[in-house]
């Protein structure tokens, strides 16, 4: 059983049906739990995810929750080993890499992750294993 990332655009895209990326995305973490794959969603990146749902009202972030448990999927907090991963991630490639995304993949990393799942192709070259899901 592979351990897989999931970044925020990724859930973010299979919850809302109007995202460009909603079909791949959906198909992509479908395709994931039903290979068994232990699936994280790093603390930073589910706070993110809660952002819209939450300025509609409450229930609709109970909502998320509930999505997020059904995965299932485990919230891994922003640890200081995670944090300073995702520092010297930021040093080493500047402004190619936002401090949301250093999260993510130092969480990745940290927890020695089979892959990153992510919305994002302008992410520069890791060394790891990095699947984009893109819009058709």
């Amino acid at each position: 059983m592979d351990l897989t990332v999931l970044d925020a655009g990724v859930l973010i895209a299979v919850l809302n049906a109007d995202d460009a990326h909603h079909d791949r995305a959906r198909k992509a973490v479908a395709a994931l739990r039903d290979r068994g794959d232990r699936l994280v969603v790093p603390a930073s990146a589910y706070a993110e995810i809660l952002v819209a749902p939450l300025r509609q009202n409450s229930a609709m972030g109970d909502a998320v929750d509930a999505f997020i448990e059904a995965l299932p999927a485990t919230v891994e907090p922003a640890t200081r080993i995670v944090a300073r991963r995702a520092a010297e991630l930021r040093a080493r490639h500047g402004t190619r890499v936002r401090l949301p995304d250093a999260l993510v993949i130092a969480t990745a990393i940290v927890l020695g992750a089979s892959r990153v799942v992510t919305t994002d192709a302008r992410w520069p070259d890791l060394g790891m294993s990095v699947e984009v899901v893109s819009a058709p």
